[in-house]
């Protein structure tokens, strides 16, 4: 094994033409990948020299000279199609099932993988708890709901009621399930940001914060930029008044437009950001913005200010309180360092730890307890989108308020008090806290075409009735 992948190394140094790009490069960690864990049916080994003529152009491209019995590289049977310029699955894109596979990999694998196409993430990560919460089950079955599993690129669908998991569907073998189980730990997209604030919750109530009404005000990184002295809950609404700069993952161009300076806004420490893009910048009137770096910018000020307690924090609310099984983790900016604000909000974790995690926001609602206190105070400081074309597409959409990383006020119910999070590709959690139902759903891509699962039936309903 060693031997072949020194070959494929030295094959992605030298190789020059689209099949080599194909399978050496693109695609080097996927196919490594794919044989490690044993997924052999979609890969094979094939001598690259015996592709062109001898002594041909592309056969000395590839140093067939120097490898008389031939030389070998993986490649995939796969039909993939990859979206140039973009890491992730466009949104409007119906992509077939071989490159849902890929995407898949991408989501949840490759930054573990040394893939030269995806950044190599450190980690904030948080070990399992001692005693585990144990989930009751009561299990119906739910025909559309596997109707949905076997169409749609859903990884995990959870319905919780009333103290028992009620629905419990994870995609089928013959869709994705051979490459996700019950401890694969499933990306959350934006649903990260909502598990930041859980953890600001947990910081207030550990007094290391006074509470969502202090102002930023003692961070040096934040100075001379129009974060400085903002209140907590104003980053927590997405209101602090920074449209002109950024828009949900992208840096806009001059602060005016949706040309992007750098495609993403969150793959950087914090101080890249303020220094090279925030630097002087101007506060406008606040309205409801979203994008990632006001949530980053929370994470990071709660690990300023809890210093080296911020591994307590974060296992006070997932290991302690939220009682997970597995361990789940944060990303954590690579090359830099905890004084440059290093911590990401993309999250991990395994689709019963979502549960446990909703579970544990559930508890400190209905309890009262301190943390669910601090919940119950940024619900009643939510502010309106003022958002048009409001739909029962996804939670995002669907609602009409927002308040503390939470998507609230879901229309049709806007007098029940249910806490939404939603995340990119289709990623869902949502609780009626006064009902006590819970529904996590996790898929690989979600768009309005093909690939758009009914939100309506599926999510909506089953809260609603």
């Amino acid at each position: 094994m060693k031997k072949l992948l020194g070959i494929v190394v030295l094959g992605l140094l030298l190789s020059g033409n689209a099949y080599a790009k194909n399978y050496s490069n693109y695609f080097f960690s996927f196919n490594n990948w794919l044989l490690d864990n044993g997924h052999t049916q979609y890969v094979q080994r094939v001598d690259i020299c015996n592709l062109y003529k001898r002594k041909s152009k592309e056969w000395f491209d590839h140093r067939c000279e120097n490898y008389p019995k031939g030389r070998l590289i993986l490649k995939n049977n796969l039909n993939i199609n990859t979206y140039k310029g973009r890491w992730s699955i466009p949104f409007q894109k119906s992509p077939n099932k071989d490159t849902l596979i890929y995407y898949n990999y991408k989501n949840l694998f490759s930054h573990d993988t040394n893939d030269s196409g995806t950044l190599q993430w450190d980690k904030y990560s948080i070990p399992p708890s001692k005693n585990p919460y144990q989930f009751k089950s009561n299990l119906v079955e739910d025909k559309y709901i596997k109707k949905q599993m076997q169409k749609k690129p859903i990884l995990s669908y959870l319905y919780f009621n009333d103290e028992q998991i009620i629905i419990d569907e994870l995609t089928p073998k013959n869709r994705f399930g051979e490459f996700v189980n019950n401890e694969t730990k499933l990306r959350s997209n934006s649903v990260g940001k909502t598990m930041i604030s859980y953890v600001l919750g947990h910081a207030i109530c550990e007094g290391y914060i006074d509470g969502v009404n202090s102002k930023i005000s003692d961070w040096p990184l934040l100075q001379n930029t129009l974060y400085q002295d903002q209140k907590l809950i104003d980053l927590l609404n997405m209101a602090a008044g920074d449209q002109k700069y950024v828009f949900d993952s992208v840096i806009l161009k001059n602060g005016q437009n949706k040309q992007s300076v750098n495609a993403e806004a969150d793959t950087k420490d914090i101080y890249h950001y303020m220094k090279i893009i925030f630097d002087n910048s101007k506060k406008s009137k606040p309205k409801y913005n979203y994008n990632i770096i006001n949530t980053n910018l929370i994470f990071n000020y709660v690990l300023f200010k809890t210093e080296e307690d911020f591994q307590k924090i974060l296992n006070k609310t997932f290991q302690e309180k939220s009682k997970i099984k597995n361990s789940v983790y944060f990303f954590r900016v690579p090359r830099t360092s905890p004084e440059y604000g290093d911590a990401n909000s993309m999250f991990f974790a395994t689709r019963y730890d979502y549960l446990r995690i909703a579970k544990a926001m559930l508890d400190d609602w209905q309890n009262d307890t301190c943390v669910g206190k601090y919940l119950k105070t940024i619900y009643k400081n939510r502010i309106k989108k003022n958002l048009p074309n409001r739909s029962k597409f996804r939670v995002e959409e669907a609602t009409t308020s927002y308040g503390g990383q939470f998507h609230l006020d879901i229309i049709g119910m806007k007098d029940r008090k249910i806490l939404g999070m939603g995340g990119y590709g289709g990623q869902q959690i949502l609780i009626d806290v006064e009902n006590s139902k819970i529904i996590v759903l996790h898929s690989i891509h979600l768009n309005r075409k093909t690939h758009n699962y009914n939100w309506n039936r599926i999510v909506y309903n089953k809260l609603k009735n």
